[in-house]
């Protein structure tokens, strides 16, 4: 059972990130009906004072050797050097997993599993800012930055700091069910679940052309998102053949003409369900979709939710 949580800091502290696993572990919320959790705050060095940033610090009670024992081990974002993670925060997070436990990472803290080699052959995901790196530097490494949060045996990894939240109520529901996670969620108003499959909710810029045809050919796509728009007819604005407009495309944005202004699209209409109360089929007319039902396939595939859900979320 998930009765020992424990939680690593050391150098300087990620406070929210840091802040989120104490909010969910950390806090006597036995009135409620939520179990006790012995939460732990560990250390190399115990009652050394480590900064959190404009001036103010935090002190660890406990040694690494206390964090040995917990059932759950947490690391807040941090570094995404290997090179700095003291070697004993690493060979903690081995023996945690080796005895047993399981090690939960938030945001960047991914990349001290990493160094530990807990990610090796192992599905996980970080910040969406990082996937490229962390995968460049752990290559074993199976990288998804779609996603919120992932488990993957004795390691749950989970993306930007608000999905630390959706993974440590997730170890919650798993151990406790999910009465007693949505307890902790509502003294924490915030969803009781959010699946880790949904996307983080990126937006995808416009990308820098090496060509400014290029360059001027997108603005234009966006500026004419509601219209009928071809691949021939963009390659005849190019003075291209298809065959050429379309593998140049590809070289200058990194993705066809068809995904990409799909992409833009999606995008577009994310804008309007934030800030518009126009129906779905409008805001699908004006973002050049067909029908609601084509929005609501290609919202769903690149966001993870439907229209409706995104909006009720993110609505201004």
């Amino acid at each position: 059972m998930l009765r020992t949580v424990a939680v690593i800091l050391y150098r300087e502290v990620a406070l929210f990130e840091f802040g989120v696993v104490n909010e969910v572990f950390g806090i006597d919320r036995t009135d409620d009906g939520v179990p006790p959790f012995e939460f732990l705050i560990c250390s190399p060095e115990p009652g050394v004072p480590l900064s959190i940033g404009n001036g103010a610090f935090v002190i660890p009670p406990h040694s690494l050797d206390d964090a040995v024992r917990a059932d759950l081990v947490a690391v807040p974002g941090g570094d995404t050097d290997p090179d700095v993670f003291p070697p004993e925060v690493l060979d903690t997070l081995r023996a945690v997993v080796e005895r047993g436990g399981r090690v939960l990472t938030v945001c960047t803290g991914a990349f001290a599993a990493g160094a530990a080699g807990l990610l090796d052959g192992r599905r996980c995901t970080t910040h969406w800012r990082y996937g490229a790196k962390i995968a460049r530097l752990f290559p074993k490494a199976i990288v998804n930055t779609d996603v919120l949060f992932v488990d993957d045996g004795p390691i749950t990894t989970s993306a930007g700091t608000a999905a630390g939240i959706d993974a440590s109520l997730h170890l919650v529901r798993q151990e406790y069910g999910p009465d007693v996670a949505n307890r902790i969620a509502r003294r924490m108003v915030v969803a009781p679940h959010r699946d880790g499959g949904q996307r983080q909710f990126v937006e995808a810029p416009v990308p820098a052309c090496d060509s400014d045809g290029f360059a001027t050919m997108l603005g234009w796509m966006i500026e004419h998102l509601d219209q009928d728009i071809a691949v021939d007819d963009l390659a005849a604005r190019m003075h291209m053949s298809t065959r050429t407009f379309a593998r140049r495309f590809v070289e200058e944005v990194g993705v066809s003409p068809h995904k990409w202004l799909t992409e833009q699209r999606v995008l577009h209409a994310r804008r309007l369900l934030e800030s518009t109360a126009l129906p779905v089929d409008e805001v699908a007319g004006k973002v050049g979709f067909a029908s609601s039902t084509l929005l609501r396939h290609h919202f769903n595939a690149a966001v993870g939710v439907t229209p409706t859900v995104y909006r009720r979320r993110f609505a201004r």
